[in-house]
């Protein structure tokens, strides 16, 4: 299996440094280049089209949410995980908005870091329960669909649970723990939720339960 390509981005060189050092050490992963700003960020992924790009907010010479935008929009294929000190609740939904596909809080254990990282490629999206939670929280205040009350019948007991579990914002494999079931069988439940309730994906699905409550059984 072909390692994940990653672009670190950070203004601090001593942070960047250690970080590739730390994730060297995993033969999963490949650091291919370093940019210490957005500016460099988005020719550099441009030049080496990475698998991955950890990606820091505030630097001096380009912010990362403007260079996460450029680079989404540039290369759909790369994944944009934007990793930071900042918990402020505007960068997090501006960095959705730009296309990140994960937000993380420089305090991460690097455990954690390595265990979500690889997570990416099995479809997951790479944030803290806490964060699933305020994207969550957003959704539904936003959320206003115009198609009928969907029937709660629609979802056998198991997908139900599986529902139950993903509006907690547990990964695949924590619900297939969770359930005692392996998690190629939890994809499968998650593929038939999405199927029924019309949805594209695990947030709208757990935001739609969490506002219909089809999950309060």
């Amino acid at each position: 299996m072909e390692p994940i390509r990653i672009l670190l981005v950070d203004d601090h060189s001593i942070f960047r440094k250690g970080l590739a050092n730390l994730l060297a050490k995993e033969k999963e992963f490949q650091v291919v280049e370093e940019a210490k700003d957005g500016k460099e960020a988005f020719q550099k992924a441009k030049d080496l089209k990475p698998d991955l790009v950890l990606m820091d907010i505030y630097m001096p010479g380009g912010d990362g949410l403007d260079a996460t935008r450029r680079i989404t929009e540039a290369l759909p294929s790369t994944k944009v995980v934007i990793l930071t000190v900042s918990e402020e609740d505007k960068n997090l939904f501006e960095a959705i908005k730009c296309g990140a596909y994960g937000y993380l809080l420089k305090e991460i254990e690097i455990e954690q870091l390595y265990e979500m990282l690889r997570g990416i490629f099995r479809g997951e999206a790479p944030i803290s329960r806490a964060t699933a939670t305020k994207i969550l929280n957003e959704f539904a205040k936003r959320a206003r669909r115009t198609q009928a009350e969907i029937d709660e019948e629609q979802l056998s007991p198991r997908e139900q649970e599986v529902l139950q579990l993903l509006t907690q914002g547990l990964t695949n494999k924590q619900i297939a723990h969770k359930l005692g079931i392996v998690e190629g069988t939890v994809k499968v439940h998650l593929k038939n939720i999405l199927a029924k309730l019309h949805l594209t994906n695990r947030v709208e699905a757990a935001t739609l339960a969490l506002k219909k409550g089809l999950t309060t059984r």
